[in-house]
């Protein structure tokens, strides 16, 4: 008896800038906006064998603006969405911490808060991914130093309305997550 141990490969998806308009610490589900064309992507990416994860720094939780609860019943809104439209989106990995903003338990200088790559590497972990055969996108340069960090394939920055050239740290630049090409 054998045991299957194919590796999968992954898309890691920003949350805020990348899936939905980043209003700044968004918690509410009146404030949630998804950015058009981020279901027509995903399926493209699913598609394409890819499982979608998503990886996101919540400090919102550490500064004492919204609660775990608070991001939780989010979460469950945009899975729901992402569900509606026929897609199936692995996990979402968060980081609640802020070393030096954070309130209480949340203040600690952990290894899961972009730039760090603790997220992608617990997701591969736990999900069996390759992460030399994944992708990062994501819209800030800790997006980009925590996929570099965590040795993914490939580092897009999403750059809304921004004049901004690939280099060192992304790979390739797209003005939205339906423009990327992997």
């Amino acid at each position: 008896m054998s045991i299957q141990t194919d590796k999968h490969k992954a898309v890691f998806l920003d949350r805020d800038g990348v899936i939905n308009e980043d209003h700044g610490y968004t918690f509410r589900i009146s404030d949630f906006q998804f950015f058009d064309g981020v279901f027509p992507a995903c399926r493209r990416f699913i598609s394409m064998g890819y499982k979608l994860v998503i990886i996101t720094n919540q400090s919102g939780i550490a500064r004492g603006y919204y609660s775990e609860a608070d991001f939780e019943k989010l979460t469950d809104f945009m899975l729901n969405e992402f569900k509606q439209q026929g897609i199936y989106i692995d996990a979402v990995y968060h980081c609640p911490h802020h070393a030096q903003e954070g309130y209480g338990e949340y203040k600690v200088d952990c290894d899961c808060r972009k730039p760090k790559p603790g997220m992608l590497y617990t997701a591969a972990d736990e999900l069996n991914i390759e992460l030399s055969q994944s992708v990062m996108i994501g819209d800030k340069i800790t997006d980009m130093i925590a996929g570099k960090a965590a040795g993914v394939k490939k580092c897009i920055l999403i750059s809304h309305n921004q004049t901004c050239v690939s280099g060192e740290l992304a790979d390739a630049v797209a003005p939205s997550l339906l423009h990327v090409r992997i």
